[in-house]
This record gives C-alpha cells, structure tokens and sequence, in this order.
C-alpha cells in the first residue's frame, strides 16, 4: 500500500497459450495492469493457469478449432513411408507438421491414392475430422490387432 492507502497495481507479464485441435500451440505475450489479482483473474476467466509467479502469468487454454497455419496451408498427404501426416505445404516435399498412422496403400482406392499424393486441403476443424476418420479404416495396424 501506499501512503494514501491504495494498493499498488499489479504489473503482470502474460503469456496466452491456445492449444488447437491438431496439437499447434499459439502463444501470444503482452503486459497487462490490473489494481488486484481478482481483477486479473475475472478478466482472464476463461483460461487456466499454467504458471504463476510474481512478474509473470502463463494461461492456457483449448480451442475447439484447428490452428491459422492449418487454414491457411495444412494439406493431408502420405510420407515416404506411407504414414498419413499433415503438411505444411502440398505433400511430398513440404515439411511435416504431424504425422497420424501408416496406411496399407494396397487397400486404397485409386482415386484416394491419387487425392493423397496431391495433398487434401485442411481449412476446417469438421473436414479435419472428416479425413483423419475416413482413413482410419486404411490403417495398416487395424489388421495386426495394434
């Protein structure tokens, strides 16, 4: 407190991590001034507390979305070794963002061959969904009992 007997504000370096739905983290900083900690903690209701410390706070939160970057250019391909994984980029030669699960590509249709080696657009967390479970019966573990 001081003379006048206020409280100092609270000074807060503060780090907001978004989890996504495909595992990308976002984080985001910014310094923030608050007159107390249930000030700090009513705005930032909505997320959880990852760390505390005097100077500094880490909040998290989920986001029931796929992340920008794959918006903007997630592609679902095949790797080298048939996995299916998502690409920066139109598969093959992008970089790998995520890998899924091998694919027994004998067991392909043609015409789904040909859209994995093009590269399936991602824009939305429903096509996101729609791709990872069409595949699933593909998957070269399912027949191993793996």
């Amino acid at each position: 407190m001081d003379a006048g007997g206020q409280t100092e504000p609270l000074h807060l370096k503060v780090t907001l991590e978004k989890v996504y739905v495909d595992g990308e983290v976002s984080q985001e900083q910014s310094y923030v001034s608050v007159a107390s900690w249930e000030e700090f903690w009513a705005k930032y209701k909505n997320w959880a507390a990852v760390d505390v410390g005097k100077e500094s706070v880490v909040l998290r939160k989920h986001v029931e979305d796929i992340s920008p970057l794959l918006k903007a250019n997630g592609y679902f391909g095949l790797n080298e070794e048939g996995v299916l994984a998502i690409f920066n980029g139109r598969p093959p030669y992008s970089q790998i963002i995520q890998s899924f699960f091998q694919i027994d590509v004998k067991k392909l249709e043609s015409r789904k061959q040909v859209e994995l080696q093009k590269g399936i657009p991602i824009r939305t967390r429903d096509r996101y969904v729609e791709v990872l479970e069409s595949f699933k019966p593909y998957s070269a573990c399912e027949e191993n009992g793996q």
